[in-house]
């Protein structure tokens, strides 16, 4: 897709852009455009920096002649940062009202499972979060529901360390004692998440913007219950966030729930289609 990146940058910086933007296209098949056009001048800037190139200029030279560099540029707008828990208020809605809620409308309805997209999963903590959350509400307490995540990233590197589920410490700083001693077995400094928690969280690598699809293929289906998308869509530009935004929607079962980052609410209701379910966070339902 073309959406352009945008003109709110100083022009020689603009025309770096332009010239990345056109060499990814023409000599590697990699469209960069939907990003947020400071995303990635920031992204050039590090490249230009770690491969000792003394301009801009250069570096386009750079990127044009070297084979591999244009994977490196693609690999860093890809955003693999994320903490377990991250977003407290939110966390505490889901786990008070949202995810209770969804539970008890599964068993009035005699459905047998309750689904969760993680995407833009980074290394797993957004999705185990919620897996933990929902073991709480369901097998710890006797009720028998299953559920399931689905974890989704472009980055192959951040689904293999979701898969693997080890965590240095400062890492889960945010788990709670009960909850680090029921997931996670510690050896060393390292927490390793528990084969029951890694049996929950399904991870797979999916684009966003891919326009063939609505859901990622390895759910089979839509229909989720929860969509977390938090610290995503502000790394793209408005187009793009559109179009996320859609496929999220369609995704949702009705009643569905949308969890996004604080800064992204503006983006949510901008676009329309959901309605927040309190003033204080960035919690919304489909509408």
């Amino acid at each position: 897709m073309a959406c352009g990146m945008g003109q709110m940058l100083p022009c020689w910086q603009q025309e770096t852009l332009d010239a990345v933007g056109e060499v990814m296209r023409q000599a590697h098949g990699i469209d960069v455009s939907c990003y947020e056009p400071s995303f990635v001048a920031k992204a050039i800037e590090r490249r230009r920096q770690e491969t000792g190139n003394e301009t801009l200029e250069a570096y386009v030279g750079h990127l044009a002649e070297v084979c591999g560099e244009s994977e490196l540029l693609h690999a860093a707008l890809r955003v693999s940062y994320s903490e377990f828990f991250r977003n407290p208020l939110s966390f505490a809605l889901l786990e008070e009202v949202v995810l209770p809620r969804l539970v008890e409308a599964k068993i009035a309805e005699g459905e047998s499972e309750l689904r969760v997209w993680s995407a833009g999963c980074a290394v797993g903590q957004e999705a185990y979060s919620v897996a933990i959350l929902l073991e709480d509400l369901t097998v710890l307490r006797g009720v028998r529901l299953a559920h399931r995540v689905f974890a989704t990233d472009q980055s192959e590197e951040a689904l293999a360390q979701g898969r693997a589920g080890v965590y240095g410490e400062a890492a889960v700083a945010n788990v709670r004692l009960r909850q680090l001693g029921h997931a996670f077995e510690r050896k060393g400094g390292m927490f390793f998440a528990a084969p029951w928690l890694k049996g929950r969280v399904d991870f797979s690598a999916y684009d966003l913007l891919d326009a063939e699809t609505s859901f990622p293929p390895a759910s089979i289906y839509g229909g989720f219950n929860l969509v977390m998308c938090c610290n995503v869509l502000l790394y793209y530009q408005a187009e793009a966030q559109r179009i996320i935004l859609d496929k999220i929607w369609r995704s949702l079962a009705a009643g569905g729930v949308l969890v996004v980052g604080e800064t992204e609410r503006a983006i949510v209701e901008q676009t329309g289609g959901f309605f927040a379910m309190t003033a204080f966070t960035s919690v919304y339902q489909k509408a």
